[in-house]
């Protein structure tokens, strides 16, 4: 174990010293317990690195990346010695922090500290959830994650063990890399907590360990993989750039190079050929190639079972995520009534549905359900002592929210969803983005989506959330303006399967849009599409409620040949071919948007004819502040002239 663990320091030192660039201080500390934890306990397949019931290692602790490319390398996953050259180069597979999709035996995209911690209890949680499905005998795997003192100082970690010691996820561990030393100095400069009482008092078995003490190691973690009642901490104390004769245990090594003189004397201290790079010996292969043997006999006796099992053809197609055919035209049914409502309550009716045909479809609120109306009625709540329920109660834990319910999408299994008011997605904006950057299917719902929230204030109603939004790439927005529009955003978002998609739902009621007679739902889903109008001097470009403003404008404005488009989802639009573009937008008219937010933004397709809010709301009933703000029909029709002249 001690030549796997020291292979292990040589590989990454190699790394971090061919691109001069990297983090050898945690590869160096953390070997030891890695080198136990993958020969002894992790469950996994190289050759098949998506087996279902695999055990997951997530290296929460991302500046780390050179010991889990160590890792996958050494233990037979597709990571060549050539891309272990090839670290924090471009398109080497190989990069600074690991990115989910990119590198084979990647369970998620980490990096930004804490996000790893809070997708470990998502990605746990989903065991729990398929368990309580289609038997504990299928899915039992245990999930692992690496994490440093910059991970446990973010509040996001707090807020996700909390969850994950309410729920007793006794199939989760962290493994702590305890080395007092973080970036810039000694951890004890802004960081004294007792972590074990810490996690203690959140409902976690916690442990201490020397960190490099093989035999301790073993034993913790078999402790930590054995405990029935609730999840697990292992505070490893270690040394950060371990075998370092001058760097170790230094702020130094946490983020530079060691330097070609360093890394020798750290090789030599170590017992291994100071001139040699990137040298695995036969000794440790052939150890490493033992230990793969016995692994894959867990795998084979898995497949074996899955193979019989009755439940099968559902996990099978639980993981296909197809949509139904009829699923479409259900929830269209939903609102075929065309009475006037919130979108929010919309929404609801929505997922009450989607609920029903979809096994995979499930979420929950930041203890908002009664105001967001996304609490799936017909299930029970997901419990301590019950996983088989859809419904999430995630606390007010926005941050930890995101990113647990990003967990389970990483795991290929859910289409979850998350739900709080349109202004607090700025707590939540980390985990979008590392949604949309690792192309995860996650749902993003946000409720009271303009100053139309009212007498709470400016403090409540987002004026530039919505366009802020609109700047993360590979992110879907959706803002529908009534009940058809609501149905189609949700098969937008569930359809996707390459990022995610946040939907925006008003608290006011909203009228059902009279459209054109040869207007079909499909028309939705391209983003933008005709409303009201034929061949115009003047568009009006409007989203969400301000689209039944717009049509009420243009009545008053009858003098102007006006045309009115909805564009729920500007992303989608901006991805039609330019021909579908000009027939909704042609070139020769005026194009004015109207969104009640702020104006910054929708310049590309208007020019700078922009009718919005680009000041901070106000406490008053919403009526008020709309005829303020002139954000009713005539105040939209009186902005539209003196844009005109």
């Amino acid at each position: 174990m001690k030549n796997i663990a020291n292979t292990l320091r040589t590989l990454s030192i190699d790394q971090v010293e061919s691109a001069n660039s990297g983090h050898p201080g945690l590869p160096l500390g953390a070997a030891d317990f890695c080198a136990v934890l993958w020969s002894k306990f992790l469950r996994f397949n190289p050759k098949d690195p998506n087996w279902l019931n695999r055990d997951r290692f997530i290296l929460s602790a991302g500046h780390g990346s050179a010991l889990l490319y160590s890792l996958l390398h050494l233990y037979g996953y597709n990571l060549s010695i050539e891309e272990l050259k090839r670290f924090r180069q471009w398109e080497s597979k190989t990069p600074g922090h690991p990115e989910y999709g990119m590198t084979e035996g990647v369970e998620a995209t980490t990096g930004p500290l804490g996000q790893g911690t809070a997708n470990a209890v998502g990605v746990a949680l989903s065991a729990k959830l398929l368990a309580a499905r289609y038997g504990e005998d299928l899915f039992n795997y245990r999930t692992f994650a690496l994490v440093s003192d910059g991970d446990l100082m973010e509040g996001i970690s707090t807020e996700a063990a909390s969850l994950a010691g309410h729920l007793r996820l006794n199939n989760l561990i962290y493994l702590y890399d305890d080395n007092k030393i973080s970036l810039a100095d000694p951890t004890e400069v802004c960081f004294s907590e007792d972590i074990s009482k810490k996690f203690e008092s959140m409902g976690w078995f916690a442990q201490t360990c020397d960190g490099h003490d093989h035999s301790a190691i073993e034993a913790a973690i078999s402790r930590a993989t054995t405990e029935l009642e609730r999840p697990s901490i292992i505070c490893f104390r270690t040394t950060i750039g371990f075998g370092s004769p001058n760097k170790s245990n230094t702020s130094d090594v946490h983020g530079s190079p060691l330097g070609a003189d360093e890394a020798k004397k750290t090789k030599l201290a170590l017992g291994v050929d100071p001139e040699k790079s990137f040298v695995v010996s036969t000794e440790v292969k052939n150890e490493i190639d033992s230990i793969l043997k016995s692994k894959e006999g867990d795998f084979k006796a898995w497949m074996s079972k899955f193979e019989a099992h009755p439940n099968k053809k559902s996990v099978l197609s639980h993981l296909q995520k197809n949509l139904p055919i009829e699923l479409t035209q259900e929830l269209l049914a939903a609102f075929s009534d065309g009475k006037t409502d919130a979108t929010r309550n919309l929404s609801g009716k929505a997922i009450q549905v989607l609920a029903k045909h979809l096994p995979w479809f499930i979420g929950g609120s930041a203890d908002l359900e009664p105001s967001t109306k996304t609490l799936i009625k017909d299930t029970t709540d997901i419990t301590k002592s019950s996983f088989s329920g859809k419904n999430i109660r995630f606390g007010v834990r926005e941050h930890a929210m995101g990113a647990i319910a990003n967990g389970l999408s990483y795991t290929k299994m859910w289409s979850p969803y998350t739900a709080t008011f349109h202004v607090f997605s700025d707590y939540m904006r980390p985990t979008i983005r590392l949604a949309a950057l690792s192309h995860l299917p996650t749902v993003f719902i946000f409720t009271h989506d303009s100053f139309w929230v009212g007498e709470d204030g400016p403090t409540h109603e987002p004026i530039e959330q919505t366009q802020s939004l609109r700047l993360i790439p590979n992110l879907h927005v959706w803002r529908p303006a009534d009940g058809v529009e609501t149905a189609m955003s949700y098969i937008g978002a569930l359809s996707r399967k390459d990022g995610p998609s946040t939907l925006l739902f008003t608290r006011q009621n909203v009228p059902a849009l009279k459209r054109k007679d040869n207007f079909k739902a499909e028309d939705v889903l391209k983003g933008g599409y005709i409303v009201s109008g034929d061949e115009p001097d003047v568009i009006l470009i409007a989203t969400g409620s301000e689209v039944s403003l717009a049509l009420d404008a243009k009545e008053i404005l009858s003098d102007i040949k006006i045309r009115v488009v909805s564009m729920p989802c500007v992303e989608l639009f901006l991805a039609q071919d330019k021909a579908y573009q000009e027939n909704v937008l042609p070139s020769k008219a005026t194009k004015i948007s109207i969104e009640a937010g702020v104006t910054w933004g929708w310049e590309k397709l208007t020019g700078g004819n922009c009718i919005g809010i680009d000041r901070y709301g106000a406490s008053a009933p919403g009526g008020e502040i709309a005829k303020r703000f002139g954000f009713t029909a005539e105040g939209i029709a009186e902005k539209v002239r003196k844009l005109l002249k």
